[in-house]
This record gives structure tokens, sequence and C-alpha cells, in this order.
């Protein structure tokens, strides 16, 4: 492989989570549950918008603590009902920055291991921004099916 080839930056995520495959899919997709637990600890989602299939979209408005209003939105590539989801992901302060977010639900059991994958990260530092906001949200996530 060619070492001269640039690559960009990525982060995967799995969990095991205590509901079906189409409960963990359907809190991925309803706007409702989403906006229980989209979002790390310190982040209040205040609106959700969802179109859960191929070139339909996703809205998000978050508040953090310190006040600072984020938004989120992507267009749906992919959408397979229990099973895969894959969307474009795009902070409204950065419209130039698409990333791609893929989310797997595999049956485990009486549980679902869910596998998310951010690709085409802007840098290291969106890495680490992204680590910790979808490791917050998917604790929280978690805890919505303990």
């Amino acid at each position: 492989m060619d070492s001269d080839v640039p690559t960009t930056p990525s982060l995967t995520i799995k969990r095991r989570l205590n509901a079906t495959p189409a409960e963990v899919f359907e809190a991925w997709t309803d706007p409702k549950l989403l906006m229980q637990w989209f979002g790390p600890e310190n982040v209040e989602t205040q609106e959700v918008s969802v179109d859960a299939r191929v070139g339909g979209g996703f809205r998000a408005v978050m508040l953090e603590d310190t006040g600072e209003r984020h938004e989120v939105s992507g267009i749906y590539a992919e959408v397979v009902a229990n099973e895969k989801l894959v969307f474009s992901w795009s902070w409204i302060t950065t419209p130039e920055r698409v990333s791609q977010v893929t989310v797997t639900f595999k049956p485990d059991g009486a549980g679902t291991i869910l596998t998310l994958v951010h690709e085409q990260l802007f840098d290291e530092q969106a890495v680490k921004g992204h680590t910790h906001g979808w490791t917050g949200s998917l604790a929280k996530l978690e805890a919505l099916f303990a």
C-alpha cells in the first residue's frame, strides 16, 4: 500500500445493549426516543427530526450546560430496518466538514451489539470531540435499556 495516500481520521465504538435490534433501531429513528439519549452528559437535546429513509434527513439541536448551542444534520445513504443506518454528519458551524456515520445492530442473545463507525473526520481534534460525544451518548442509550 502506498504510504503517501492520505487517510482521514475515524473512530469505532462498540456497545452491547440489553434490547433487541428492533428496539435499538427504533431508539435511533424515533425522535421522541432519540431526544432521551442523544448527546453526552453535559448536553440537553432540544429538537430532533428524523426521516429515516434513503435520501431522508435528520437534524438535532442540542444545548450544552455552558449555554453553547450545537446543531447537526445529515442525509441517510442506507437504511436497513433493525440492521444498519448510514448517514452523513455535518455541524451547522462547519458545513464544509461532512463526515459519515455507520451504525450496525447485530443480535446477541437477548441483546444487541451496536457498532458505530464515524469516518472522514476532519482531524484528530474532531476525533477527540466526536469520541467524547458518541461515548456519552451511547452511555445514555445503554441506560435507556438498563
